[in-house]
């Protein structure tokens, strides 16, 4: 089976959606102000080098307990579906995998929308925020993908960032996307 990988933030979507996300929800329920000093502790103890990555995001997912999330998730991707980059609107999406470290949750309705073949994200427990294995990202994209994908051949991969190397390697084909522009690697 012929595929194409495609991360979502900063390459499909304009901006960061779980970021978006935090920040849609926090307009709506204040309280989720709760979290900010638990968030400000766990990304310093990040840059410490004392807790990894889904350590840290669990922190920012935190809120999610405060609020109802299936209703939170329909009502953004509602108001934010505007930020699907052009280049991506309008193709036929059937032999797209899209694997980010954006949570499943947050993503699986974009991309009913947009109709992709597959999504690949961060499992997280939407009632929680709490994290059901590692963050999505860097090589966990390859790990994940080999595991849930066995036989494809992957034709383009896109990414707006360098730590998705592992990812665009596997592709004959490999873009960075910077804006709207589709740059080959040569990678």
């Amino acid at each position: 089976m012929k595929v194409n990988l495609y991360d979502f933030d900063n390459t499909i979507y304009k901006g960061d959606s779980s970021t978006d996300f935090f920040f849609y929800s926090l307009t709506r329920k204040p309280i989720i102000l709760i979290t900010l000093p638990k968030i400000i502790i766990r990304a310093i103890e990040y840059k410490l080098g004392i807790i990894n990555k889904t350590k840290f995001k669990e922190a920012i997912f935190a809120f999610l307990k405060y609020i109802d999330v299936d209703l939170y998730v329909e009502s953004f991707w509602k108001s934010h579906n505007q930020y699907i980059k052009d280049f991506y609107k309008g193709t036929d999406h059937s032999h797209d995998i899209i694997i980010s470290a954006s949570p499943e949750f947050l993503l699986s309705p974009i991309c009913d929308i947009l109709k992709v073949k597959g999504l690949i994200g961060s499992k997280v427990d939407k009632h929680t925020g709490v994290f059901k294995g590692l963050n999505c990202h860097d090589e966990e994209k390859v790990k994940r993908l080999k595991k849930e994908y066995k036989n494809i051949e992957v034709i383009n991969a896109y990414s707006d960032s360098k730590t998705d190397i592992p990812m665009l390697k596997l592709a004959k084909n490999s873009f960075y996307v910077k804006g709207e522009k589709i740059i080959p690697t040569d990678i």
